[in-house]
């Protein structure tokens, strides 16, 4: 098979580049057809545009498949916890006991709330006006989190979970 998809249009060519995903299909980066032919492509309801490339995910949404890492969904959910598919994403395989072990400890570890917080959770309206006070509370709480958990290089860490321990 060529690398390239070469036709002409309204008398103009396009050479468009081919690649192969990683389920083996075919795609064709259409990013240069404007530029090349002047046309655009139509495809209602996105049903056949790939939005990137990913090593991560594969969706065929015609046939029902969604697969991270190569594992379909459907086995993940019913044989794996939230953190083995999370260290799954990040590294690309599913831990064993002792990496899931270690990875548990470093995400309970990052995740621990500072007990400061419990200060200014204290000093919010117990019940706002409205459903929108609420949120407005909850969003400036989150705010403030970055000031009690500093991961970046202003206090020596990488701001990379995993390179913290």
């Amino acid at each position: 098979m060529s690398n390239q998809l070469s036709f002409e249009i309204n008398g103009r060519k396009a050479d468009l580049p081919l690649y192969t995903g990683s389920e083996g299909e075919t795609a064709i980066d259409i990013s240069k057809l404007r530029s090349q032919t002047g046309t655009i492509t139509l495809d209602p309801g996105y049903v056949n545009t790939g939005a990137c490339t990913s090593g991560i995910t594969f969706l065929n949404g015609e046939e029902g498949i969604l697969r991270y890492r190569g594992y379909p969904i459907e086995q993940l959910a019913e044989n794996s916890s939230f953190l083995e598919v999370s260290y799954l994403l990040i590294h690309g395989e599913l831990p064993n006991a002792e990496q899931l072990e270690d990875f548990e400890g470093n995400i309970t570890r990052h995740t621990m709330l500072h007990e400061d917080l419990r200060h200014i959770y204290q000093v919010f309206p117990q019940r706002g006006s409205s459903d929108g006070d609420a949120f407005q509370c909850g969003q400036r709480t989150l705010d403030l989190l970055s000031g009690f958990q500093c991961h970046g290089s202003e206090r020596g860490g990488s701001g990379n979970l995993e390179a913290d321990g």
